[in-house]
């Protein structure tokens, strides 16, 4: 099903539809997604102040956009201080970008082993695609991270971005 876009996403999302529609790898896919997002990342105000609480649990996602092809989903992640992702990996590429606050991001390979890490603060833009995608991703602030996801893929059909979970 899709779900469209708040008119404060409109350019972001055309960007990406244009992006998406060069004929290219995975990666090279990516990297113009990631061009995409940098010149059109959006202000936390893309979400109401109580999207922007975040959950005290759990680190919450909001679905922004879906586009109606299926080729793309825009989503909104919210991370309260000290929340992370699980190490995993994508069924497709993804391109994220800070608009809120401090993400840590670890890589990994198939084994497990440290590969290396990064903070990405507000107005960091980053995209990869598999294989060479395992990471686990958490909110290293004194404050509530938001960051942008664009996947490839319509998230509503496929229930998550996740391929495969890693111990």
């Amino acid at each position: 099903m899709a779900i469209t876009a708040p008119a404060t996403l409109s350019s972001l999302v055309d960007a990406v539809r244009d992006a998406v529609a060069v004929e290219t790898d995975w990666n090279g896919t990516a990297s113009l997604v990631a061009d995409a997002l940098r010149a059109h990342l959006p202000s936390p105000d893309v979400l109401t102040p109580e999207q922007r609480e975040g959950d005290p649990d759990r680190y919450v996602s909001h679905t922004l956009h879906v586009e109606p092809d299926g080729t793309f989903s825009v989503i909104a992640l919210v991370w309260r201080p000290g929340q992370a992702t699980r190490i995993h990996d994508h069924l497709t590429w993804c391109v994220f970008g800070v608009i809120q606050g401090i993400e840590h991001e670890e890589l990994f390979d198939a084994d497990g082993r440290g590969l290396g890490e990064s903070d990405n603060f507000t107005g960091d833009v980053s995209g990869f695609a598999p294989p060479g995608d395992i990471h686990r991703v958490r909110n290293v602030g004194d404050t509530t991270a938001i960051s942008i996801h664009i996947y490839g893929t319509d998230i509503g059909r496929a229930g998550s971005s996740v391929r495969r979970y890693y111990d």
